[in-house]
Formats: C-alpha cells, sequence, structure tokens
C-alpha cells in the first residue's frame, strides 16, 4: 500500500481489493462543489489512475458549459426533465423563495435564463472504473429549496452524454 499526493484529493492510500470513496470541496466559478471519488474493488486505480482523475478535473468548466448549453436548449423543448423540473420548482413557488432562489420579485421574471443562472453544480461524483460514466454532475437549486437535482454524465475524456435525469 502506498500513498499519492492528488491535487484535489490530498494524500490518498492506494490500497488494492477493497472499495474506497475520497470526498473533496472544491470550488468552481466562487461556488462549493463536493467533489466524490469511487473506487471499487476491481478497478484497477494506481498513482496513474490518479492523476488521470486531477488531470481531467482541469476540464471540469468546461463540461459544466456543455451540460449547462443542454440544459438551456432542453427548457425549451416539451416533456424534457430539465422542463419538469423547472415546472415541478417553480408552480407552487412562495414570494420569499422566488427572491432567495432566483433573485427575482415575481414568477413574470422568471425566465429560463433566470433558472439555469440559478441552477449551480452541488456535486461531482467520479468514476475511475466506468469510462463511459466517468463524471456524474448533479446540478441542484439549493439544498436549502431541493433535495432534488438534474444528473448529467460525461465519459472519460470529457463528452457529454446526451440524456438529463431528474432524481432525488
Amino acid at each position: 500500500m502506498s500513498k499519492v499526493a492528488s491535487q484535489h484529493f490530498g494524500q490518498v492510500q492506494l490500497n488494492h481489493g477493497r472499495d474506497h470513496n475520497f470526498t473533496a470541496q472544491h470550488e468552481l466559478a466562487g461556488h462549493p462543489v463536493e467533489l466524490d471519488l469511487n473506487v471499487n474493488a476491481h478497478d484497477h486505480f494506481d498513482e496513474a489512475a490518479l492523476h488521470k482523475v486531477d488531470y481531467r478535473l482541469r476540464f471540469l468548466p468546461e463540461i459544466v458549459d456543455q451540460v449547462r448549453e443542454m440544459i438551456a436548449a432542453e427548457l425549451e423543448e416539451e416533456g424534457t426533465s430539465p422542463q419538469e423540473y423547472r415546472r415541478f420548482h417553480c408552480s407552487a413557488i412562495k414570494d420569499e423563495q422566488l427572491k432567495k432562489v432566483f433573485g427575482v420579485e415575481d414568477m413574470s421574471q422568471l425566465t429560463n435564463d433566470v433558472f439555469l443562472k440559478a441552477l449551480k453544480l452541488g456535486h461531482v461524483g467520479i468514476y475511475p472504473g466506468q469510462p463511459e460514466r466517468y463524471f456524474v454532475l448533479d446540478f441542484t437549486l439549493g439544498a436549502h429549496f431541493t433535495d432534488e437535482v438534474l444528473v448529467a454524465s460525461a465519459d472519460e475524456d470529457g463528452v457529454v452524454d446526451d440524456e438529463i435525469l431528474w432524481e432525488s
């Protein structure tokens, strides 16, 4: 067993044959984001794999931008998860929540752009053993408002999956 330094996770104990979960706090665009590195016992996770995680995280802002563009497009389409998420969370919102969450005074000001601005990346799950679902990104309107998230994923090359899900 050896320890390896990670830019995002600090000293990581490489212990093959066991499941591991490492967490770290990160800041993206001035907002805190929880990073959650998940390593399964059968994953080939060594020093090179850990450095790959750190390297891939450098591109997180670009991945987030891609997801935001997808969410913006899906807000315009009937029956999509982002549209249903917005409708559900904004249908019976109280005035104080409208101001606190979205920064607007009344519903007429709650446009898709305002909604998208309020939607923040809160959590990133990283799965080195799953190249096709390497990053799982959870977007939220805030834990103080809802425990439900819009979820997107990207592969190890940063290619965003074309499906955005609504989960609780």
